[in-house]
């Protein structure tokens, strides 16, 4: 029996989990050695033993043989299609989601490269990540890839989001920080726009992309807070409130200085980003306007109010702890997503309960739209028309 059973329920948000050598088959060999040399991998990396104990447990019987019962308690690398593609397929059908779009794990923020003097590995990193993402993701239609494209070099990003869509991507991923030198709205990058817009795909935003919280603020004279992995690198309560930050400025900058005006079929999704701070950005993005407009040539050019642009062309997934019936009725019903995080712990074992008791008196067709329209009209022409309502997951 399905964890979703009688509903379309889209899946915004789930994840590979890699091993140590995720890119060696994907990234051009004049790169390899650099990329073998990066600091950060080896930290990543480490002593390898972690992989090695994935896969042995992987390839286990009696492990394996509890895994239907385990869909959603077992995380990480222990999760079922975890990182075997063969084994993805029967995790989706465990899970009865139509469909997930899919992002990296070992790769997020792109070993950090984008903010570095090595702009052709950091290119050549993304490209090979491309590639396995793509590769996976053969496995089922299902399943949507996601291809990261740095925006550092304008003519780099065009080619690598190019290759990306042949590959078979189904949304763009950019980083939420600024890149270095110039704006995200530059018109430099028109020509990514116009590509994933006339490609019917969306561009999209992750935690692990953005501008990070400054370390002193964790120098505080007290123990060590740890994160809920019992380690350092992922979220506490105080490096929570930074997330969103950056993908708010970008996007608000993107907003006035006209590139959804310009790309008005392009669709953006902040995912994994939380979305308490929607309602609130889209008032301070009409203040900003109304207080700006006589000053300023770029905003007088807009042709709808900042968050007219966001309801039209913006997606966003709260997070199972947020209450996304707050949300939606203090932003609208066309921008909220369901999303599992699968199989990260931070998606938590009943993210479907804790979304469907925030929604108790939101209007079913605003339901509807959490769990499957807006996702539909997020993904385009990367969804396939046949993917999108499927008869079978409805109840006769």
């Amino acid at each position: 029996m399905p964890y979703v059973e009688n509903r379309i329920i889209h899946d915004a948000d789930s994840h590979l989990m890699e091993l140590d050598d995720c890119l060696d088959d994907h990234i051009e060999a004049r790169f390899k050695a650099r990329y073998h040399d990066l600091a950060y991998l080896k930290h990543k990396i480490g002593s390898r033993a972690w992989a090695n104990e994935a896969r042995r447990i992987q390839a286990d019987p009696a492990f394996r043989a509890e895994e239907d019962a385990n869909i959603l308690s077992r995380k990480n690398y222990q999760a079922i299609g975890a990182f075997l593609p063969a084994d993805r397929p029967k995790a989706l059908n465990l899970l009865g989601f139509a469909s997930q779009l899919v992002f990296t794990t070992f790769c997020l923020g792109n070993f950090g490269l984008d903010e570095g003097a090595e702009s052709d590995l950091a290119y050549a990193t993304a490209q090979a990540h491309n590639r396995m993402m793509t590769d996976f993701c053969k496995v089922d239609r299902r399943f949507l890839p996601t291809a990261y494209i740095p925006l550092i070099d304008f003519d780099m990003a065009l080619r690598t989001a190019r290759e990306a869509i042949d590959l078979g991507a189904k949304a763009l991923l950019i980083p939420s920080r600024c890149p270095p030198g110039h704006s995200p709205s530059h018109i430099g990058l028109d020509p990514l726009w116009a590509l994933a817009q006339d490609a019917g795909l969306p561009i999209v935003f992750h935690v692990g992309g953005e501008l990070k919280m400054n370390p002193d603020y964790a120098v505080n004279g007290l123990p060590r807070v740890k994160d809920f992995h019992g380690g350092e690198e992922n979220f506490t309560s105080v490096s929570f409130m930074a997330i969103a930050g950056s993908v708010m400025q970008t996007l608000a900058t993107m907003i006035f200085d006209g590139v959804l005006d310009r790309f008005p079929r392009l669709k953006f999704g902040a995912i994994e980003l939380g979305a308490s701070w929607l309602p609130s950005w889209m008032r301070s993005m009409d203040a900003a306007h109304g207080a700006f407009v006589k000053h300023e040539a770029r905003l007088r050019d807009l042709t709808m109010r900042p968050s007219d642009f966001v309801r039209r062309q913006v997606r966003v997934t709260p997070y199972p702890h947020e209450d996304a019936g707050w949300i939606i009725a203090n932003s609208g019903s066309e921008i909220c997503l369901f999303s599992s995080d699968f199989p990260h712990v931070e998606g938590g074992r009943n993210p479907l309960k804790r979304f469907d008791d925030s929604l108790v008196g939101t209007p079913t067709a605003d339901r509807d739209r959490f769990y499957c329209e807006n996702f539909i009209d997020l993904m385009g022409e990367g969804l396939a028309a046949d993917l999108r309502h499927p008869a079978y997951m409805v109840a006769a």
